[in-house]
């Protein structure tokens, strides 16, 4: 028999809480501590040391998209980004509150992010999403830029987004295939899996295992971001519903 390892012994993040209430229903998030993890590491091997000791029936596994980047080798050190002319127009144009009570991040306000963010939707797509943006939004529309661009481009992080050594000298694009990625991890643990980008922005899944998975529920009890993908070195977590 498994040598099962007691969940309730782990803690939030600063600043987070363990439980959520999900329209009645109240769901625990267990952030999973994990070493600084490298590119080629195999995301197997994590969640079979360091998560599977702690499951049960049910629980589901979210996983930070940009871990899932990490190990695929998706990282791109900013010294090689050479940002184009369109990338800096965009760039000047992204509203981050810098200097404000507001200011969150840089997000894709830097031309390095930016370029990478076209790259990842292409130019001509990006190029329509910003005209259409430049119409709808003075009319109170907002988000048509990145609804248009597409997940994968609005995945992309800026250098600025890492603060663990030396993930500070990278950007990052956005994973590879992650619903794949999530059908081959349940496959092989028998849960289901969510490969998730949760920020100040919102939160969205990239890949998962089930389409029973909804986008609210995703949303819903991955609100507050229980996740920690710096210092913290939390990028796996256990959902586990505890009361209806």
């Amino acid at each position: 028999m498994e040598n099962r390892k007691d969940i309730t012994q782990i803690k939030p993040n600063k600043g987070k809480e363990i439980n959520i209430d999900v329209g009645g229903t109240i769901y625990a998030r267990y952030p999973i501590k994990t070493p600084l993890i490298n590119p080629g590491d195999s995301l197997e091997k994590l969640i079979n040391e360091l998560v599977k000791p702690y499951l049960e029936p049910n629980d589901v596994i979210f996983i930070s998209e940009k871990v899932v980047a990490i190990t695929q080798n998706r990282i791109v050190p900013i010294k090689e980004i050479k940002p184009s002319w369109l990338a800096r127009l965009l760039a000047h144009n992204v509203k981050n509150n810098w200097g404000t009570k507001d200011f969150r991040g840089f997000g894709h306000g830097t031309p390095m992010a930016m370029e990478l963010f076209i790259r990842e939707a292409g130019v001509p797509r990006v190029i329509f999403a910003a005209g259409v943006s430049a119409v709808t939004r003075p009319l109170g529309i907002k988000g048509a830029f990145y609804a248009l661009s597409g997940k994968n481009a609005k995945s992309v992080d800026c250098p600025m987004s890492f603060i663990l050594y030396p993930y500070t000298q990278y950007a990052k694009l956005a994973p590879l295939k992650p619903s794949q990625v999530s059908k081959e991890l349940k496959e092989k643990f028998n849960h289901e899996v969510v490969v998730v980008d949760a920020n100040y922005q919102g939160v969205y899944s990239l890949g998962k295992s089930d389409s029973k998975l909804t986008e609210k529920f995703i949303h819903d009890v991955f609100r507050d971001n229980p996740l920690g993908q710096s210092d913290e070195q939390t990028p796996l977590c256990i959902v586990r519903k505890i009361k209806n």
